[in-house]
């Protein structure tokens, strides 16, 4: 069974963050091209690194490599005047917000250890929130077409994304990952075409919203570190 380390790195600048999973990337590729040469030398291979990170980040908007900057609806002095900052990133998807009150996690796995299908990846991390949420008694569901979780519609509320997600792989390495907004100020997302989606009968929530009240981050990290490890089948170190 696979092993894999987890950081809780609290509040951290985006670029910082950003940095860090470039950083451990480079390192899980490089280990890979080490044990390659080891294998055809027949020597002893070396174990593979996964990293899981959990954060959450100052007010900030990040665009993936196939969105449009005409979903951000800031110019730089407004940014600056909702003391938010923007990057173009190498994830997939469009805009996105990540604030205080979210979860973010950026599992840095190597996938040829796990398992080699993008789309099942992307489908495990939608089904770790649809479990945590569950516990919770929050029912949630994929929405067809589109990535991440969605609460469904109901006689008051539009269908509702409560998390995003992007990826990247770099040699079956995977980086960026998902925003779970928790107890996440829903009011930022109005300054975004959220993740792109230009449609009336869909909205962003929070778990906070949903249930109305203040929800306790350690818990809801560990009910995540749970489900992580259940579905894609590991142990923490």
């Amino acid at each position: 069974m696979q092993k894999v380390i987890y950081k809780d790195l609290g509040s951290i600048e985006y670029a910082e963050a950003w940095g860090l999973q470039q950083t451990l990337l480079s390192k899980a590729v490089e280990l890979k091209r080490g044990n390659r040469k080891l294998k055809e030398a027949n020597e002893p291979l070396l174990d593979p690194i996964h990293n899981l990170i959990f954060c959450t980040h100052p007010h900030v908007y990040t665009l993936g490599k196939s969105g449009s900057i005409d979903n951000l609806l800031l110019d730089e002095k407004q940014l600056e005047a909702k003391n938010a900052t923007f990057f173009k990133i190498n994830r997939g998807g469009d805009i996105t917000y990540h604030g205080p009150g979210q979860v973010v996690g950026y599992p840095i796995f190597d996938m040829d250890c796990f398992f080699n299908d993008v789309h099942r990846y992307v489908r495990n991390l939608e089904e770790i929130i649809i479990r945590t949420l569950a516990d919770y008694e929050v029912k949630a569901q994929r929405e067809d077409g589109y990535t991440g979780v969605w609460l469904p519609a109901n006689k008051f509320m539009r269908k509702r994304k409560i998390c995003a997600i992007g990826v990247h792989l770099s040699r079956w390495v995977t980086m960026h990952g998902f925003a779970f907004n928790v107890n996440t100020d829903l009011s930022y997302f109005k300054n975004i075409v959220p993740c792109g989606i230009d449609d009336p009968d869909k909205d962003v929530t929070s778990l906070k919203r949903e249930l109305g009240r203040e929800i306790d981050m350690k818990k809801i990290k560990e009910r995540l570190k749970f489900h992580f490890s259940d579905v894609f089948e590991f142990e923490f170190e």
